[in-house]
């Protein structure tokens, strides 16, 4: 029987990365993996294949719509050719997870393939084409998540979908209904709408991302809605039925008025659950809640001391980033280090065009704490660079402490603010003040003058290009 200092069930951005960081600290390591290739939902049916898309529908809708404007003409009719538009989403995918398998076998690390349960808190069975147990000191628990769905509605995954059917349809639908209105389900809609879709997003609560700053929520659906997506936010779904080629969806609205949509696809977008399925975790004695989650510790520690659970299957936001870190974090503890997450800084993003990207605290969850700021806004549309490229939608909001000055949230809506909230992260980190902010040169012209300016704003409303 293999022996291993620490034992990975789950090989997505918690797993993998985990892994990496125990052979790094001198640790031998297996990695368990129930699928044939590795990469979780993350770079299989999340975030790399759906980036994939947005990014070649983008190309494709400023082609039809924007090349013009830039003087750039293109003979004849511009066509779109979704199966290749599909294949190449997979190629994306297919050379990522080549990327994860090599990092395995640079770091040394033992790749099982089959489905990975407890025979006891130091035994792991796996069941692959043979079955073979190995053992592990510690074990790490990254298994992931999965499509959540409402009791009442039966996925056949053909017409009635979740998001990972959506990253691999063979047609473009007619019209695609989305249920939720969060990230998964704004991208998606987005991508299908560009493509020529009608897309129609109906949301149970009064705004759609309703996790985020309340201005971000208002600008973006201002945004899509003048992409053509429509919204109904304040209705709930009761039912949602198929008949041939058509799905029928029944919510009432606020008003307790009955409302029906009908569409060809029905997307079911309303979050995700965790996966523990066959993992037997009860063998090993770690307690698993009603709703499927683990709990665990401030370090991440079930309450088997040798086993830790990480990512989508703990408490906190299901975002990969987050379950990266948790994966160092555990893996140092191991080593016997002290590592630490501010969970406060971790940041949010949804990758629909406009970006929108946010970290710390909304202005709704500091008036609730009844904690005293300021606020400081500054608009996209006012920078030379967001003309130029002509994405002048959108605003940087920094929100600042009203007596130490110190940034408590900064919520980003506009072009390439998923890369620029990574200032933000940097400076709440070392917990800069707005004063700090404004006083830092930013290249011009850049989108990233756009925090400057909204530090001016927060700083005694010292913007300069309003």
């Amino acid at each position: 029987m293999s022996k291993y200092d620490v034992a990975v069930i789950g090989s997505g951005p918690g797993g993998y990365v985990a892994a990496i960081r125990c052979a790094q600290l001198g640790m031998k390591t297996a990695i368990i993996e129930k699928y044939d290739v590795l990469g979780g939902t993350c770079l299989n049916v999340g975030c790399i294949p759906s980036k994939a898309l947005l990014d070649s529908s983008h190309h494709y809708e400023e082609a039809i719509k924007h090349f013009e404007e830039h003087g750039i003409e293109i003979p004849g009719e511009i066509k779109l050719n979704f199966k290749k538009m599909i294949e190449r989403k997979s190629s994306v995918v297919d050379q990522t997870t080549k990327g994860i398998a090599f990092l395995m076998d640079k770091n040394k690390i033992d790749v099982y393939t089959g489905m990975g349960s407890f025979k006891d808190a130091t035994h792991i069975v796996i069941s692959g084409e043979k079955e073979q147990t190995i053992e592990a000191k510690n074990t790490i628990i990254a298994t992931g998540s999965k499509p959540a769905s409402l009791p009442f509605i039966k996925l056949d995954k053909d017409r009635i979908i979740t998001s990972t059917e959506a990253l691999s349809l063979k047609e473009i639908p007619k019209h695609l209904v989305v249920i939720g209105g969060g990230v998964i389900g704004l991208e998606l809609g987005q991508v299908y709408r560009r493509l020529g879709s009608e897309v129609s997003v109906v949301e149970y609560m009064d705004r759609i991302i309703p996790t985020m700053d309340s201005a971000q929520s208002k600008e973006l659906m201002k945004v899509m809605k003048k992409q053509g997506v429509k919204f109904y936010v304040s209705h709930k779904v009761s039912a949602v039925s198929k008949k041939g080629k058509e799905v029928t969806i029944t919510a009432t609205d606020k008003n307790e008025k009955e409302v029906t949509f009908s569409g060809d696809y029905c997307l079911v977008s309303v979050g995700r659950k965790p996966f523990t399925d066959g993992l037997k975790a009860e063998n090993a004695g770690v307690k698993i809640t009603e709703r499927g989650m683990i709990d665990v510790n401030d370090q991440l520690q079930t309450n088997i001391k040798n086993i830790y659970a990480i990512g989508d299957v703990v408490r906190g936001a299901m975002l990969a980033h987050k379950a990266s870190e948790e994966g160092v974090l555990v893996a140092e503890i191991i080593a016997g280090q002290k590592p630490h997450i501010n969970y406060n800084l971790i940041p949010g993003v949804v990758y629909t065009w406009p970006e929108v990207a946010s970290v710390g605290k909304t202005e709704e969850q500091l008036k609730e704490a009844k904690t005293e700021y300021k606020s400081g806004q500054f608009p996209m549309r006012a920078l030379g660079r967001s003309r130029a490229s002509g994405d002048t939608d959108g605003f940087v909001k920094i929100l600042s402490d009203k007596n130490t000055d110190e940034v408590l949230g900064v919520h980003m809506v506009g072009a390439r603010v998923a890369d620029l909230i990574a200032e933000a992260v940097v400076a709440m980190e070392y917990r800069a003040s707005a004063e700090d902010i404004a006083r830092m040169s930013h290249a011009h012209p850049t989108y990233a003058e756009a925090v400057k300016e909204a530090a001016l704003a927060a700083t005694e409303d010292r913007a300069l290009h309003v």
